[in-house]
């Protein structure tokens, strides 16, 4: 029975590292999907297993995914409140790059300007039609794919898709 006990505490080391390798890129896809920025979506991965190491003993091993999310889910959504205080009151200005190119300099502003503009783009998208749009574009998986993933309609997928890319179109200022 102590036997038993051991493979489902989550505060084994073992136990911990397995759980580790099965649920952070799946954690670190959802919340990119979810919140359009890959680089937090990894810091809130790590910050998330970090309260659940911390937290292990009061968190059994069939719970511990669902506490994972929800810590990761609360995370991502006060880093996005914060970074939306941040940018009404700072200007976000990034460093310039250092590397020697061949482009005008005309050239390099605009390309970062777009892309910029593309991330915001993707970020200011509603949940459903983002997760949709970078599955498809992203992780190049079929409507079909997505549908099944989703558990909707093929239709229902392609509606979404073309719901984001006009609001994207719109966004980004192109026709």
């Amino acid at each position: 029975m102590s036997l038993d006990l051991d493979k489902n505490n989550i505060c084994k080391e073992e136990v911990f590292d397995t759980f580790f390798k099965e649920q952070a890129t799946p954690l670190r896809n959802y919340l990119y999907f979810k919140f359009g920025d890959l680089d937090q979506a990894e810091d809130i991965v790590q910050e998330a297993f970090i309260k659940l190491w911390n937290n292990c003993s009061k968190v059994v091993l069939e719970k511990a995914k669902s506490y994972l999310y929800t810590v990761a889910v609360n995370k991502g959504i006060s880093m996005m409140r914060h970074n939306q205080v941040k940018f009404k009151y700072k200007n976000y200005i990034l460093g310039s790059k250092s590397e020697a190119t061949q482009e005008s300099p005309e050239f390099l502003m605009l390309e970062k300007e777009y892309h910029e503009k593309l991330k915001r783009a993707i970020a200011s998208l509603p949940e459903r039609q983002r997760e949709v749009y970078l599955l498809s574009r992203i992780e190049k998986k079929t409507y079909r794919e997505i549908a099944e993933l989703s558990g909707v309609s093929i239709k229902a997928i392609e509606k979404l898709m073309h719901k984001a890319l006009v609001k994207m179109r719109k966004e980004i200022g192109t026709a």
